[in-house]
């Protein structure tokens, strides 16, 4: 059975209101319960059965189902109706001038069947519409007999290269399929890959460079490959002027307002890339352009993005010493009911951290209280690095809560489930971490003397501060806090903060 929730989850309070009036003009009966359907799925808070129940009075199945597929049938046509009307006026503009343009041609009236497709082919080239092109350039190659004026080897010439940025368009999108996959090979299924080989291979097999052709569609997988890199390699110094520089083609990008959901993604990307490097106030500034995009065509996909923008604006002002103002942002967020499962548990354990580092344990054992599912549960909706830092952060939590028994099995649990995987993506350091945390937790009254804090100095392989994960930083934190007897969130703005003057 279709999830119908899935799909009127996606709607914003705008488009609902628009959708139930497109359903009043098109019911011919005052009994249709179309509308009461729809309003129940956007509330989100019945079973089907009761569904069922409370709009006939009992459990008439059949009835039920037949009215769910007529609901189903109303919300694609008009979701496919909007975006008709929405996204592509240009194309269907474009299609009609290459009709026209045909019918002149049939009645043999070459000269204004040429003006039109002159028109057509500079509003395709303006908007890198290459598909279109093709139809162009076919049409004037096809009657050029009939004008003599043509130069029928330009227009070859032209057709050619309109195939090549076609053809380079498409293998981007094979390279940007591939590496989504690997990368969710690696991040869901716990696969052990060389992604950077595999990226570099994948791109060099494909030809694939940047380009000052590319359309919007293909900066925007470029750039989404370059940051997917970052991820996987945990490298984003290197990223970064390649994602600013790239992302000034697209705002000049002819059409930057028909890709709306790309722009904003891109801008999160950039927003995200920022924040990992530690420029927290300059992230900021992206994500207020982020949400600016948000709220256009009336609010469109705010509703899409609302947990990714307000997850990465808490991040930023935690680290900038506005920890009150990072919690209550996420936690008028974090009962949200919505598709986007990885997010909210990434908002879960964020609001974990924070009220960790404010010391505040009996909040953070709170929403612990929530991760009632397994391991593997998590892995598929969140990914094996996301499970590992949960785990992390609770073998902590019950440190600093005295659970002793409850720290000495997580500890084993977390040794006997990923130490092997953390040797084979060559994480050594998450190894390292937890043995010290062993350390500590069984003998808290050496964290201070000058043995531990060697053993801690020699342990690790340093990366540079500045490129040292924002994340690992903050759980080192939580042992140098204990080495120095200070506050953890003290003790984690000193730690980045010095990271930021490094040169």
């Amino acid at each position: 059975m279709i999830n119908l929730n899935t799909i009127t989850s996606t709607f914003s309070s705008e488009d609902q209101q628009h959708f139930i009036s497109y359903l009043e003009r098109k019911n011919k009966r005052k009994d249709t319960k179309n509308i009461q359907l729809f309003k129940l799925l956007t509330q989100n808070e019945l079973s089907s059965k009761d569904m069922c129940q409370k709009l006939y009075g009992s459990y008439r199945k059949d009835a039920y189902h037949a009215l769910r597929k007529r609901l189903y049938q109303s919300l694609i046509d008009f979701i496919a109706n909007n975006n008709l009307e929405e996204e592509n006026s240009v194309d269907m503009q474009i299609i009609k001038y290459i009709l026209a343009s045909r019918t002149f041609l049939f009645h043999k009236k070459p000269k204004i069947a040429y003006q039109i497709l002159d028109k057509a082919e500079s509003l395709a080239q303006e908007h890198h519409l290459f598909p279109i092109l093709n139809e162009i350039y076919h049409t004037k190659i096809q009657y050029a007999y009939m004008n003599p004026s043509v130069d029928i080897n330009e227009l070859i010439a032209n057709f050619r290269n309109n195939q090549k940025q076609h053809f380079i368009e498409e293998e981007l999108n094979l390279v940007y399929a591939k590496i989504r996959q690997t990368l969710s090979d690696m991040t869901y299924k716990g696969k052990v890959v060389d992604f950077k080989t595999i990226l570099n291979n994948t791109l060099e097999e494909h030809n694939i460079n940047s380009s000052e052709s590319l359309s919007f569609k293909s900066l925007y997988q470029l750039m989404t490959i370059v940051s997917l890199s970052a991820f996987a390699t945990n490298d984003y110094l290197k990223t970064e002027p390649f994602l600013i520089d790239t992302y000034q083609k697209i705002l000049n990008h002819k059409t930057k307002e028909k890709q709306l959901i790309h722009h904003v993604k891109v801008i999160y990307i950039i927003a995200n890339t920022l924040f990992r490097n530690k420029k927290f106030h300059e992230s900021l500034v992206y994500l207020e352009d982020m949400h600016s995009l948000m709220l256009q065509q009336r609010k469109k996909y705010y509703a899409t993005f609302k947990l990714k923008y307000h997850l990465l604006k808490a991040l930023n002002l935690n680290y900038i010493n506005k920890q009150e103002e990072a919690i209550a942002l996420l936690e008028a967020v974090k009962q949200t009911k919505h598709i986007d499962l990885e997010s909210l548990l990434d908002i879960h354990l964020a609001l974990v951290m924070f009220y960790m580092q404010k010391q505040d344990f009996k909040s953070a054992k709170s929403i612990f209280s929530k991760f009632y599912h397994t391991d593997k549960y998590y892995i598929e909706k969140a990914g094996k690095e996301w499970i590992i830092k949960k785990n992390l952060a609770e073998i902590i939590l019950y440190i600093e809560l005295g659970d002793l028994d409850l720290v000495e099995s997580r500890l084993l649990s977390f040794k006997r489930s990923y130490f092997d995987y953390l040797r084979q993506i060559d994480q050594e350091r998450a190894i390292i971490f937890i043995n010290l945390v062993n350390s500590y937790f069984k003998n808290p009254e050496n964290v201070t003397s000058i043995d531990f804090k060697n053993k801690v100095e020699n342990a690790f392989i340093w990366v540079g501060e500045k490129q040292e994960d924002i994340f690992v930083m903050s759980f080192y934190a939580w042992l140098k806090s204990k080495m120095e007897s200070k506050p953890l969130y003290t003790t984690t703005i000193g730690l980045i903060k010095k990271a930021q003057t490094v040169n």
